[in-house]
């Protein structure tokens, strides 16, 4: 298997949430696609839950907990969610392809909400902290 596209929907999924994921697929747009899935199946608020317990988990398994910020996951599941709420898109292909800033420019998206580093600041990795800037 080359990239996550190799996987179905449910396939993914499924993986990600058995931890059996390959961890070399598990890229920036994996993380974007895992949101974009979560977020056309529950609400905002159980989607930013779900997926912060289980990448967290995930990377407990494979013992890269300092990979982990829980700020960073929110404020990235919120960020989708602000696209998916605009999408005319059926697929995440074709989502992705709607709003290649995701793909691309994700780092200044989430920095016009935080006017900190929220990748190194320790808080961040463990609890939840709002943004700053512009609320999400």
């Amino acid at each position: 298997m080359k990239t996550h596209f190799d996987l179905t929907n449910s396939e993914f999924e499924k993986q990600f949430k058995e931890g059996i994921l390959d961890p070399s697929l598990f890229n920036h747009e994996a993380h974007i696609r895992l949101a974009w899935i979560y977020l056309n199946k529950h609400d905002i608020h159980t989607a930013c839950r779900e997926i912060s317990t289980q990448i967290l988990a995930y990377v407990t398994q494979l013992n890269a907990t300092d990979k982990f910020n829980k700020t960073l996951t929110i404020a990235a599941v919120k960020t989708v969610n602000h696209f998916v709420l605009k999408s005319k898109s059926n697929c995440f292909q074709d989502f992705i392809a709607e709003f290649p800033r995701l793909k691309y420019n994700f780092k200044d998206l989430l920095y016009s909400h935080y006017s900190f580093d929220i990748v190194n600041s320790e808080k961040a990795k463990t609890e939840y902290l709002e943004p700053d800037l512009l609320p999400f």
